[in-house]
């Protein structure tokens, strides 16, 4: 005879309570463990994850939300695309705090309900929580959530070693000696060139973020947006709201800094060597214009402490970019588009290997991209290995990689090589290269220093961007356009060492599309050509609608348009080199190669093939390019 096993009913409420403390509980003193909830919760990343096993308190931890903006949806969405830079950072910082403050508002309810600390988000729609496991864990299962990242701490490597890789490599260490010589990075550029034509950045303002900036060094205060001169009243006032965002603001304050942080401070000298290169005008000392751009303005924002940054500190900061406000304020609601800077320089990485959350820092990029600002990023100091270009920001494509070179033009070889294999894209990587060898700028207590590295090489770029909108405002806030002008116009080196085959390629990633040369970029910009194409039938009938494509053969770089009624397409502003033009009506249509020259007005004219011709018309080849231009 059989017989039942009857369990008492105090085991089995033992049994349903040992399963539901193992949910929320750690599993040690030691230790936090994300236990796997019974409702399927939002993914917390494997980085973070071994965080919280490593500690026994709270951890600062990312929680990004799935309702996300994409920018560049919404500036197409509002027809913004002709719009000005202003008026595109309006619209974008407008709608992303909207639905910030929309669909964060249940998280920071509950983690207020908790007395969890945390800091809003909206550059991405995400929140910075300083929690434990059983943070974690609730956090994941509340509606909206999409997943949960680490926030790591990324140490720059403030190496001073030749063969040590890092994103700071000071190799040498001058004393502050005075020179009259320019630094050999603006003769090389052809940057006084640009300034004899009466450009040198005049109405362009340029942001850093980086270790800070020492804000009255001789060579950098007068350009400082936050020094304001009265020459009638003969007074000099300083206001740093706006100017300046110090995204370590709290304990622990460099002993170099101010208490307040509203108060501009390097606790490092990296940042102001930066700035210097790309402004800095030191005559008025005894010395020498420093930089690409003396006549530019600059502001700041100080996005590591001790050489140690966050990917939230690295967003705090593209938030103060776009839409600037208070120390101590609210980004969701002070802020002020209309103060944002026209370019932003980055010399920095974070490693996903490390942690950073390279979806969310894309994110980051594109959106103030869209916005009508400039990123520029130096390519990283881990050559010369090929695919050393491994790290946001710099393998972006919404971002402008630069590569370091020396004196001689010789490629450094501690500058990091494409493609960029990390994201699986394969991308061309640098963009081009600028001086970064043996460059002489600003430093902290007033000084000067040479250093190398790629982070001295990105300033040249971000100061020659400046002195390229001077002289032909019309490219301000058009990133697509600015890039093609400065890939053209680079001084082409061929190389193979990082590139299919064995024959030297022009673009290659080793030196992108070649050296910086602004002087050429200027030129170029200032010739314009205007295309138009004519699409016309069999009969010669003019085909309305049509859509027409122009792709330049170097870069890959597709121009559109559509035909109106008269069959025409007018493209207002290409640039001098050779194109296919191509249209939505494939083999059916002429697809010829055209070869235009700066500053002609050209009209191409395509024509419907007849049947015999269409059947021995195989399709266009594509351009012959290492890697085509990715549309954004």
């Amino acid at each position: 005879m059989n017989s039942a096993v009857h369990t008492p009913w105090h085991l089995y409420f033992s049994l349903i309570l040992v399963l539901l403390l193992s949910l929320v509980s750690p599993g040690s003193t030691n230790a936090q463990e994300v236990q796997p909830s019974v409702v399927q919760g939002a993914a917390v990343s494997e980085h973070l994850q071994h965080q919280l096993a490593a500690s026994s308190g709270p951890v600062s931890f990312l929680v990004i939300l799935a309702e996300q903006v994409d920018a560049t949806n919404l500036v197409e969405a509002q027809g913004l695309h002709g719009a000005t830079r202003r008026t595109k950072a309006h619209a974008i910082y407008e709608e992303l705090t909207a639905v910030a403050r929309r669909t964060q508002a249940p998280v920071r309810a509950w983690l207020d309900a908790q007395q969890i600390p945390y800091r809003s988000f909206y550059l991405v729609n995400m929140i910075e929580v300083h929690g434990d496991a059983d943070a974690v864990a609730a956090l994941r299962r509340l509606p909206g959530v999409a997943r949960l990242v680490a926030n790591p701490p990324v140490g720059q490597q403030l190496s001073v070693t030749e063969t040590h890789s890092g994103w700071f490599k000071p190799l040498l260490q001058a004393p502050a000696e005075q020179s009259q010589a320019l630094p050999y990075g603006l003769e090389y550029t052809r940057a006084p060139d640009v300034w004899a034509m009466g450009y040198r950045g005049q109405g362009i303002v340029i942001a850093s973020q980086d270790t800070g900036v020492e804000w009255d060094h001789p060579a950098l205060r007068p350009k400082y947006r936050g020094v304001v001169s009265d020459t009638v009243a003969m007074t000099l006032t300083v206001d740093h709201v706006y100017n300046w965002f110090d995204a370590w603001p709290l304990a622990g304050r460099p002993s170099r800094c101010n208490s307040d942080p509203q108060v501009p401070c390097d606790d490092h000298g990296h940042g102001t060597h930066t700035v210097g290169t790309i402004l800095g005008d030191a005559t008025a000392a005894g010395d020498t214009i420093l930089g690409m751009a003396p006549g530019a303005q600059w502001i700041g924002c100080r996005n590591m402490d001790h050489g140690v940054g966050t990917p939230a500190s690295y967003t705090a900061c593209f938030e103060f970019f776009l839409a600037p406000y208070p120390q101590g304020g609210d980004p969701l609601t002070d802020g002020r588009p209309e103060l944002g800077p026209h370019i932003i320089n980055n010399s920095w990485g974070c490693p996903p290997a490390e942690g950073c959350d390279a979806e969310s820092l894309r994110q980051v990029v594109e959106t103030v991209r869209a916005a009508g600002q400039m990123v520029i990023a130096s390519a990283g100091n881990s050559g010369s290995s090929c695919s050393t270009v491994k790290d946001p920001i710099a393998i972006y494509d919404a971002a402008f990689s630069v590569g370091a070179h020396s004196a001689l033009g010789n490629i450094a070889l501690f500058s990091s090589r494409g493609p960029v294999t990390v994201d699986g894209s394969n991308r061309l990587k640098p963009d081009l290269t600028a001086p970064g060898v043996g460059v002489r700028s600003a430093t902290v207590n007033g000084g000067y220093s040479t250093l190398n590295g790629t982070s001295m090489a990105s300033p040249h770029v971000a100061g020659a961007v400046a002195l390229l909108w001077s002289a032909v405002p019309d490219l301000m806030g058009e990133i697509d356009l600015t890039e093609q002008v400065l890939l053209k116009s680079a001084t082409p080196v061929p190389f193979s060492q990082c590139d299919d085959g064995g024959d030297p390629v022009t673009p290659n990633n080793t030196f992108g599309y070649g050296r910086l040369d602004v002087l050429a970029a200027v030129q170029l910009a200032q010739q314009p050509v205007s295309l138009t194409v004519r699409v016309v039938d069999l009969a010669e009938a003019p085909v309305a609608g049509m859509a027409i494509t122009v792709t330049d053969r170097l870069t890959g770089y597709p121009y559109t348009g559509v035909t109106e009624a008269d069959g025409a397409a007018a493209l207002p502003a290409l640039y001098a080199g050779d194109y296919q033009v191509t249209t939505a009506g494939g083999t059916r249509f002429e697809a010829p190669l055209v070869t235009l020259e700066a500053g002609e007005m050209r009209q191409v004219e395509i024509q419907e093939l007849s049947p015999t011709d269409n059947d021995e018309t195989e399709e266009p080849a594509a351009p012959m390019l290492y890697l085509p231009w990715v549309q954004r």
